[in-house]
């Protein structure tokens, strides 16, 4: 069987997320507003699989919603050059901590961003 391969992935938000989501505003108290709104994800699906999974509200077999809800109502489209740059992995928990490491450095350069 062949190795799962994760993938992190970055989708700019519609800037509304920051005037209309208290939580999104408090995770990113820096944001200037000069920058865009991002969500930063993993996946082990290709990124624009799992953008059009956030897009349309996805539910898997198991009756589980896999959607984010702020991806969902303000995702415009995937921004491959702030992810393109990382190799995918084969290890879900380095992906995840890659995850976080990108969402931290792009808030860093004053974006506002979105990861869980």
């Amino acid at each position: 069987m062949a190795k799962t391969v994760y993938r992190v992935y970055v989708i700019e938000l519609s800037k509304k997320v920051f005037t209309e989501n208290r939580k999104f505003r408090e995770a990113n108290p820096q944001f200037n507003g000069v920058l865009q709104c991002l969500y930063v994800g993993m996946t082990s699906k290709t990124p624009k699989e799992r953008f059009e999974q956030h897009k349309t509200g996805y539910i898997n077999k198991k009756g589980h919603k896999l959607s984010a809800k702020l991806v969902e109502q303000y995702g415009l489209y995937l921004r491959g050059s702030l992810y393109q740059h990382i190799d995918p992995m084969t290890n879900r928990s380095e992906a995840l901590h890659t995850e976080e490491q990108l969402a931290l450095e792009l808030r860093r350069q004053g974006y506002a961003v979105w990861y869980n």
